[in-house]
């Protein structure tokens, strides 16, 4: 019976999204032991739980204002959300993202405590786009900005904001490797956005597919894929021959993500792709992070 109570709320996190906030942390804390020679794992964990909280927290405040908007109906044709099918009210799931930010606000202040100003900034804005992204006035998601708020805050700010945490620097390498990351976690955004465009077109949400069309979607998770693997030379210039390297070795499940979006029409079937996505954005964070210990 508690875990039947608790099966809406956690399937409204998105337990499987969530390793978008994962890898960042853990990419971010590899470069560190590479090139400071040491870690504190409290400012690891602490940021781990901040960016797990503020990404349940925009899951949650998304499903409840997509339903609101209706951008989700029962034509939808991802996951059904919580809000959707009335497993669980609108006020609900919106009070419960609020209560995520919180969390995460307090498991940012050891961080503050750390890196002053600049994190308080970070973890303030981080907050507020993460309600934005679908709250407020403008929202980004409606208006074709979501793919480059996951690129900024799953990419660059979250494993940049780690690595310059443990030791007070922040370089090349760190944006290297957050633009790497980030543009990986964007990808499952671009396979949803492309998936629901005719639903989104009625709901009036202007992601990119609706702004510029199919063949553009498509286009753009073609880019969001291959540029990582390109960036990968960058590791070799800077003498890390192993993290470059060691990616290459899931290539081809990025090329049969490619494949597939270009072979079929967008529908239920990118589900299927969706967690290939989310597959390739771990095997990368993860090798890339074997590589930047041990290379």
């Amino acid at each position: 019976m508690m875990i039947a109570k608790w099966t809406p709320w956690i399937l409204a996190a998105r337990p499987k999204t969530l390793t978008a906030a994962l890898i960042p942390v853990l990419v971010g804390s590899s470069l560190a032991i590479q090139e400071l020679g040491f870690i504190d794992w409290k400012i690891s964990f602490c940021a781990l739980m901040a960016a797990i909280s503020i990404q349940i927290g925009t899951n949650l405040i998304n499903d409840a204002l997509d339903f609101k908007k209706g951008a989700d109906t029962a034509e939808r044709m991802g996951p059904v959300r919580a809000t959707q099918s009335g497993a669980l009210k609108l006020t609900q799931v919106f009070l419960g993202g609020i209560l995520c930010f919180l969390v995460a606000l307090i498991f940012s202040i050891p961080l503050i405590m750390i890196g002053g100003l600049p994190i308080a900034l970070i973890m303030i804005l981080s907050v507020l786009c993460g309600y934005l992204y679908t709250g407020g006035p403008f929202p980004l998601a409606y208006l074709g900005l979501g793919d480059l708020f996951v690129l900024l805050f799953f990419g660059f700010i979250a494993t940049g904001t780690v690595f310059y945490l443990q030791g007070g620097v922040l370089g090349f390498n760190a944006l290297l490797a957050g633009a790497e990351i980030g543009l990986l976690s964007t990808v499952m955004i671009a396979i949803n956005n492309l998936r629901d465009m005719k639903g989104d077109k009625k709901a009036q949400k202007l992601t990119l597919p609706v702004r510029f069309g199919k063949t553009f979607g498509k286009i753009e998770i073609t880019l969001l894929i291959l540029l990582p693997f390109a960036l990968n030379l960058f590791w070799i210039k800077e003498g890390n021959a192993f993290a470059g390297f060691l990616p290459l070795f899931i290539l081809p499940t990025a090329l049969f993500i490619i494949r597939n979006i270009w072979q079929h029409e967008p529908g239920p079937l990118y589900n299927h792709f969706l967690g290939f996505a989310a597959l390739l954005h771990v095997l990368f964070g993860t090798l890339l992070s074997i590589g930047l210990i041990y290379g």
